[in-house]
């Protein structure tokens, strides 16, 4: 519990009422409104907080934050008014849980791919230093060693003041995140405290939100424009716009690259699907993780880690036995030499650098098939795109639902398929049916071919129509792979 005035800190804000009101609780929805809460009204794409504000009056609350205040002016009600109520609600969150962000080192990871490998990987790499670590990702948060179900690649501002109060209490000393656009543009991490942010790349994503690619890059930016003079901006000098993220920053600039001249340099020597053998800084490693992308990010785990932590022969020891991410080039073996990937690429980049990564280890007389879907009620854009790459990458390609959401499935495929018109179509299948899709590639493989599953990674369920159903991608093959189907 909080007196009002002690978590109402930013001088744009002004106090209408009772500073010393007490305040037990933040709330943005309304429906949980209760005796007191402070509510935020929040105005927001389809809804705006402003237009519950009697009604959470009704239910007892007696301090609110808004824009905009009602008139007229109810009696006995405590009113902040902020010129921007994301970004106030961020502050005030920050202030509600005694700052937490400011009690351990926070790092925070940024970019269209690799976010959460990056800080999945940093989060393990810093438990086998010894520290106890939070995580905040888009496939499972971590409070020391206790899991917290991740609904959001980045949760809004009380929930991450929240959790991260949970992790001082835990005595972590090291929080690793994932920062979405979204969370950059709606303010969600207004008022954290960070000590490095790491760019990964930007590519194709996301502009049924931010509608211009232009506009996606600038929510990024914003993330290192924001940055203190004490903390560090760790930059990929491969991605043509790793140095644009950084113009502005008052943060230590730091690169990483595979090809560029940079503060953290590395080359990979061999790949295999058993691991990767690379120089990084000049000194040989061998991880278990595969492809150049995943040199990528260990480089930038690498980078991020040398800024923390000072003993490099420590960081290089363990990196070495750092394994794949869930959901992240994970592979499964048939008992008859078929071996399915399934990864989480979702993006035209993504799904390049998959299909890039397999083609550059597989066996010549291999084929590849790649099942592969996009999500409904998302960028539509990179529909026709992620299928051209597929096609043009692989042996044969099956196009199918990911997460169609409230579309309809075949709607979708046929966005796609604008992208394989010609003469590559004889190469791909329509089946809308994911399991289905994975069973008829499961079919069409033999001894030695490699089948990509695309699209849906770490997720256990298939969103349709507004109903999630357990839906698996490593079960679904596995399955398959334990059924007597194959050619022999």
């Amino acid at each position: 519990m909080k007196q009002l005035r002690q978590i109402v800190t930013e001088p744009g804000c002004q106090i209408i009422g009772d500073e010393s009101v007490q305040i037990e609780r933040l709330i943005f929805d309304s429906r949980l409104a209760r005796k007191g809460d402070l509510f935020a009204a929040l105005k927001g794409t389809a809804n705006d907080g402003h237009e519950y504000i009697q009604q959470v009056i009704d239910k007892g609350v007696k301090c609110i934050l808004c824009e905009d205040i009602p008139t007229p002016v109810p009696a006995d009600v405590t009113f902040i008014k902020s010129p921007d109520t994301h970004y106030s609600l961020g502050i005030i969150a920050s202030n509600f849980y005694d700052n937490p962000s400011k009690q351990f080192k926070l790092v925070g990871v940024t970019g269209t791919n690799g976010k959460t490998s990056i800080a999945t990987l940093l989060h393990r790499l810093f438990t086998k230093l010894g520290y106890k670590c939070g995580l905040l990702s888009t496939v499972r948060n971590l409070i020391g060693e206790n899991e917290v179900e991740a609904t959001h690649t980045t949760p809004d501002s009380i929930t991450l003041n929240r959790l991260m109060a949970e992790m001082v209490t835990e005595g972590c000393n090291y929080v690793f995140m994932e920062v979405s656009s979204h969370s950059i543009d709606q303010k969600r991490i207004a008022g954290l405290e960070f000590d490095g942010g790491i760019f990964t790349n930007i590519t194709h994503d996301h502009l049924d939100y931010h509608v211009t690619f232009d506009n996606y890059i600038k929510a990024k930016k914003g993330f290192f424009d924001s940055l203190s003079k004490d903390a560090f901006a760790l930059v990929n000098l491969d991605d043509k716009r790793g140095m644009i993220m950084v113009q502005n920053t008052k943060a230590l600039i730091k690169t990483f690259s595979l090809q560029k001249i940079a503060d953290f340099k590395g080359k990979v020597i061999e790949s295999h699907f058993e691991g990767t053998q690379m120089l990084i800084n000049n000194k040989e490693v061998w991880t278990r993780l595969i492809g150049s992308f995943n040199a990528s990010n260990l480089l930038a785990v690498y980078g991020a880690a040398c800024l923390l932590y000072s003993n490099e022969a420590d960081i290089l020891i363990h990196i070495s036995s750092l394994e794949t991410v869930t959901g992240r080039f994970e592979y499964v073996n048939s008992p008859n030499g078929i071996t399915a990937i399934v990864d989480y690429a979702h993006t035209p980049d993504a799904v390049k650098n998959v299909i890039d990564t397999i083609n550059q280890i597989r066996p010549d007389d291999s084929k590849l098939i790649t099942v592969v879907g996009a999500g409904g009620n998302r960028d539509k854009t990179k529909r026709p795109e992620m299928a051209r790459l597929a096609v043009l990458g692989s042996d044969r390609v099956i196009l199918t639902s990911d997460n169609p959401r409230n579309e309809e499935p075949q709607s979708i495929i046929d966005d796609m398929l604008k992208g394989v018109e010609g003469i590559y179509s004889s190469k791909v299948l329509s089946i809308v049916d994911r399991r289905e899709a994975i069973r008829t590639a499961c079919m069409l493989a033999d001894k030695g071919d490699i089948i990509l599953i695309a699209g849906k990674g770490h997720e256990t369920y298939q969103d349709v129509k507004g109903v999630k159903s357990h839906f698996s991608d490593k079960e679904v093959v596995a399955e398959f792979f334990m059924l007597d189907q194959f050619k022999q």
